[in-house]
């Protein structure tokens, strides 16, 4: 007979999400097992094999300055490094790395194994024990109780997974492992909406049978910028590997419209929705018909092997129309496919059933986090993760839980639209979502949320310090900047000259000077002989401080206007048909979500400008009364 066990804290799948909320868990003294389904399957990499991105580098050094492991994780294991976007405003700029896949799963098993309080363990949660809306335990396949006093579902891709290409369907996870099937009907049976939704992943050729002499060659950075705050930049300083960029053509284009009629996406077979703003190649070619060519990147899996991740051509045709439109492409012709791309259908919740803080708002002490939400990325993943584990932990521990706002973090705007906004497609984070994305920059995460991190217990004292330190220098460097003034010498005129910035007429400031667009703190180097031996990265928040202030101030009095909504809380209990001048369909979308403040309100689909109105004159009547 089997033995109940018990813990604190249950976490359900070791993908991105699950990881981290484990390590989150079991950091801040709680014990903590992290349930999965097959140890080949933590921290895996089914799809792209890098972290970071347009925007998603944002979730990342947000993760790490809050005490999260990917960042780290990633500057141990990456092969190529890159910032993206460096040409355009510090705003858009999004680290992201290469990664072998090999390496970094190992490194990531290696931190939970390592991990005091954590317990790692093989097997397939089938149901969720809930007494009176209370979570109090979970059951595994064999029988096996484990009592617990929260636990977190990131269960993934896994849930009733279906893999598809071609006439060929399986009742499979990512990479041919074990699906999950029981969960599902458990918590549709706890009343929690399930809906189907879709990606998918390209095929993986042997890198030995391309001709890369015909292909574009794509290069790492030099210097190398780490994702962690807490890697030095001189440790990571290494030999690169290069990836490759190619392209479909018109012949390619031809043999996907010719086939069309063989795509499960077209004949109807995938029912689930897929991500727009990553389609297969076959939805591409059809939605973007105009276009003669499309990208295709060309990335290493790893040191380790010659596979190679075809980046952009996602599909689920068959194997030989696969193989056709491949080797259609230049330097492709004799490529060799090592894994066939398929689609992939799952089931995930409708996130609005979440509070702010990835709480299920009808089962108390269960929280979800990660693709089960309906987003998508190992980055969306992971960063959910981390706030439900550290959540599920501050519930257990009696404290208040952390709560990033949309002025907060890249962080606070993916929860917020997840919990808050209808969502008919797996949500990709970017950086258009965010209002206020000059203040939530990649390069001053940890300046914004080092002290959130501090406050839970998953930043040490050690590192906050540091923290402060480095806030106070980038302060006084400011201040010496605005303090210190040069006239107008030969030495200034030349060094204006060079990069055509207006001759001086009087003496100016050096803070003046490198708010000056065609300058910047680097530049103006030669003229400031007391310059103190300052780290990259502070000099990096001294330049953009200066050069983007009016920009910064604006967007600041912005965010003020914005928390006075978010202050504006709405009780739980709030009874909707009270307030008789809202539309139906304003009271119905308010009674369905549910939101905790005014601002939130505003935000839902289907709530007027005039409905959150007549919401805040009845809220502020009635707490008068």
């Amino acid at each position: 007979m089997q033995k109940d066990k018990y813990f604190d804290l249950v976490i359900i799948g070791a993908g991105h999400a699950g990881c981290e909320a484990a390590l989150a868990g079991a950091r801040l003294g709680l014990e903590t097992i992290l349930f999965t389904i097959s140890m080949e399957s933590v921290a895996m990499m089914p799809c792209n094999p890098n972290i970071g991105g347009t925007s998603k580098g944002h979730l990342v050094r947000e993760l790490d300055a809050l005490g999260g492991q990917m960042g780290k994780n990633i500057d141990k294991t990456f092969i190529q490094s890159k910032m993206l976007n460096s040409s355009k405003g510090p705003a858009v700029h999004s680290l992201r790395a290469q990664a072998d896949k090999q390496a970094y799963t190992n490194e990531m098993r290696k931190t939970l194994e390592n991990q005091d309080n954590l317990t790692l363990r093989q097997a397939e949660v089938t149901e969720l024990i809930v007494n009176e809306g209370i979570l109090t335990g979970v059951k595994t396949v064999s029988g096996a109780v484990y009592h617990c006093k929260a636990a977190v579902l990131c269960t993934g891709t896994y849930l009733k997974a279906r893999c598809i290409y071609g006439d060929v369907s399986q009742y499979t996870g990512p990479n041919g492992l074990q699906a999950a099937g029981p969960l599902s009907d458990c918590l549709r049976n706890l009343g929690v909406r399930l809906l189907r939704f879709k990606t998918g992943t390209p095929a993986r050729i042997d890198g030995s049978t391309i001709d890369y002499s015909v292909l574009e060659e794509q290069i790492g950075d030099d210097p190398i910028v780490p994702f962690s705050f807490s890697t030095d930049p001189d440790d990571i300083q290494k030999e690169q590997v290069s990836c490759w960029l190619a392209y479909t053509n018109t012949h390619t284009h031809e043999i996907i419209r010719n086939n069309l009629d063989r795509s499960p996406l077209f004949s109807g077979t995938i029912e689930g929705t897929g991500p727009r703003y990553c389609p297969s190649i076959e939805d591409k070619v059809v939605r973007f018909s105009e276009k003669e060519r499309h990208q295709i990147f060309l990335e290493p899996e790893g040191l380790y092997t010659n596979e190679i991740y075809m980046g952009g051509m996602s599909s689920s045709l068959p194997e030989d129309v696969q193989e056709d439109m491949i080797h259609s492409m230049v330097g492709l012709e004799n490529a060799k496919i090592v894994k066939n791309a398929y689609a992939i259908e799952y089931d995930c919740i409708d996130a609005r059933q979440l509070n702010p803080d990835l709480e299920f708002k009808n089962i108390s002490g269960l929280y979800s986090a990660g693709q089960m939400n309906g987003s998508s990325g190992y980055e969306e993943a992971a960063a959910q993760g981390l706030i439900a584990g550290i959540n599920a932990s501050m519930k257990i521990l009696g404290k208040d839980p952390l709560i990033l706002d949309r002025s907060d973090a890249y962080i606070g705007v993916l929860i917020d639209d997840l919990v808050t906004k209808e969502n008919k497609e797996p949500y990709r984070m970017m950086t258009s979502r965010a209002e206020y994305r000059l203040l939530l920059r990649q390069d001053n995460a940890d300046l914004r949320l080092r002290g959130k991190g501090h406050e839970t217990g998953l930043v040490d004292d050690t590192v906050y310090e540091k923290l402060l330190e480095k806030e106070q220098t980038i302060i006084d460097e400011i201040e010496r900047l605005e303090q210190t003034h040069i006239g107008n010498s030969e030495t200034v005129q030349d060094l204006l000259s060079r990069y055509e910035s207006t001759p001086l007429k009087s003496g100016i400031s050096l803070a003046e000077l490198v708010r000056r667009p065609e300058l910047s703190y680097s530049i103006i180097a030669p003229l400031d002989y007391d310059r103190p031996a300052l780290a990259a990265d502070i000099q990096e928040q001294v330049n953009i401080n200066l050069k983007y202030e009016g920009y910064i101030e604006r967007q600041k009095r912005q965010v003020e206007q914005f928390k006075k909504m978010e202050k504006k809380t709405i009780p739980a209990d709030m009874d909707y048909d009270q307030v008789q001048s809202l539309r139906l369909e304003a009271r119905q979308k308010l009674k369905a979500i549910r939101p905790v403040s005014i601002g939130q309100a505003s935000r839902i689909s289907g709530v007027s400008p005039a409905d959150v109105s007549v919401l805040t004159i009845w809220l502020e009547k009635h707490r008068k009364e």
